[in-house]
């Protein structure tokens, strides 16, 4: 499904639906996050800098295990993670998904259960797997034939490592086509429709090694349509019978991944969880017993909805000029920090924080600091017309996929991440320095 962008009006620009829960309006055009001055956050911590909201992140994780019950919830570590998040999910009673060896032992040697953790990869290298194994992951997704022998014999002819298998079910979904994985022509998974997973499925059967489990699937990101989650469901169901008939074995668990979809901007959609939760549950009674099998135990992995509406990124201008009829405003981050926008062509609403302004609004373009034409943060939106170096800017739901996309590009540093619930402010992540920068050069 394709999301319609909404124009930001000067209305829209005072709607705080897309903040945190907690945020509140401070005299002077302030805004506080947590109780938390952002403009203070600001001066102690510097910028650019993410705000992650404690309460936010631990009410979204409860609201997912309210909502799916009788469900595994996994948290997406991909999203964003450090040692603070992988507590923060384990006191809220989520598993976690990891992607790598190195989202797998920050979570393990933060005090995550490893039997809580699933491991994905279309490309799991060596070290990730021994170090799944060496750790006790709970369940190792398998993504392509080559994985099965390799897997079997790291395990070892004395060992037993629970597996699913990533199935491609053809259903399009997703915000944008680098993030639609449910159809064949991508890099993930392997084909429902071309036999691909049933003839893998048999090969896993034939290593004593290798426990199948269930099944897994991700139909995409940022989907905001319960339809194609139900469509997918309805085909890994068959899938699960003709297992049963063909081998005489009745696979417990379906992972249907994540993707879940939130706004970025007021007035923009997003998934419906309530209806996501009554639809997958009704659908999945129903093709079982259509199908003759028991319902088995579903899984949900979601990392931008528990994440991204709890971050708030601070950037200070630098610059303000007009080419033409357009004015860009250039701040002191950029596509290091958030590739999204250049990536993906998505769209945010940056505010003005810690003053008032009395000026009209006109149209602006926020950009980065760094060498790319295309390194813009948000393209056509509403800002007073007075906006000015070292005024405040701040971007809400920047929780997920900004910072943990970031790179190193134009040796800037990546931002810290500083963490806020009642009205105290504490670092998470230290900014990244130019002293961490050169330590890794190690050329004459």
């Amino acid at each position: 499904m394709t999301i319609a962008l909404v124009s930001e009006t000067s209305a829209e620009a005072d709607d705080l639906s897309v903040w945190p829960a907690s945020t509140t309006r401070l005299p002077h055009g302030g805004l506080a996050v947590g109780g938390v001055s952002l403009a203070d956050i600001a001066d102690r911590f510097d910028t650019p800098a993410y705000v992650l909201d404690e309460g936010e992140v631990r009410a979204r994780c409860r609201t997912y295990r309210d909502t799916f019950p009788d469900a595994d919830v996994l948290y997406a570590a991909k999203a964003f993670l450090s040692r603070t998040m992988v507590r923060w999910v384990a006191e809220e009673g989520l598993g976690l998904d990891v992607c790598s060896a190195g989202e797998l032992e920050l979570a393990v040697t933060s005090g995550f259960p490893p039997d809580r953790i699933v491991l994905h990869g279309n490309a799991k290298s060596p070290h990730d797997i021994e170090s799944a194994l060496r750790l006790g992951v709970g369940r190792i997704v398998i993504d392509s034939p080559s994985e099965i022998a390799r897997l079997a014999a790291l395990v070892g002819p004395r060992g037993r490592q629970k597996v699913m298998i990533r199935v491609v079910p053809g259903v399009s979904a997703g915000g944008h086509e680098k993030i639609r994985t449910g159809t064949d022509g991508q890099k993930f998974g392997l084909s429902l429709t071309d036999g691909s997973a049933q003839h893998a499925i048999a090969r896993i059967l034939t290593q004593p090694q290798l426990q199948l489990v269930g099944l897994h699937c991700h139909i995409g990101s940022q989907i905001t349509d319960v339809k194609p989650y139900v469509a997918a469901l309805r085909r890994m169901v068959g899938l699960m019978a003709r297992v049963r008939d063909t081998h005489g074995l009745v696979l417990p668990e379906l992972d249907m991944g994540g993707g879940h979809g939130i706004a970025y901007r007021p007035g923009e959609p997003s998934l419906d969880l309530t209806a996501l939760a009554r639809r997958l549950r009704i659908e999945l009674a129903a093709s079982c017993a259509a199908a003759g099998l028991g319902v088995p135990r579903l899984t949900i992995e979601p990392g931008r909805a528990v994440a991204g509406p709890a971050g708030v990124a601070l950037y200070r201008v630098l610059a303000v000029k007009s080419t033409g009829d357009q004015v860009f405003v250039a701040v002191d981050g950029g596509m290091s920090d958030n590739p999204r926008p250049a990536l993906y062509g998505v769209r945010y609403a940056p505010r003005l924080v810690g003053r008032h302004s009395t000026v009209p609004t006109r149209a602006a373009t926020v950009v980065g600091r760094h060498c790319e034409a295309g390194d813009v943060l948000a393209a056509d939106v509403e800002l007073p017309g007075d906006i000015r170096p070292g005024d405040l800017l701040a971007v809400p739901v920047a929780g997920a996929y900004q910072l943990a996309m970031a790179s190193g590009y134009n040796m800037v540093g990546r931002p810290p991440v500083v963490a806020v619930d009642g009205g105290t402010a504490r670092l998470l992540v230290r900014r990244e320095t130019l002293d961490d920068l050169r330590s890794r050069d190690i050329g004459e």
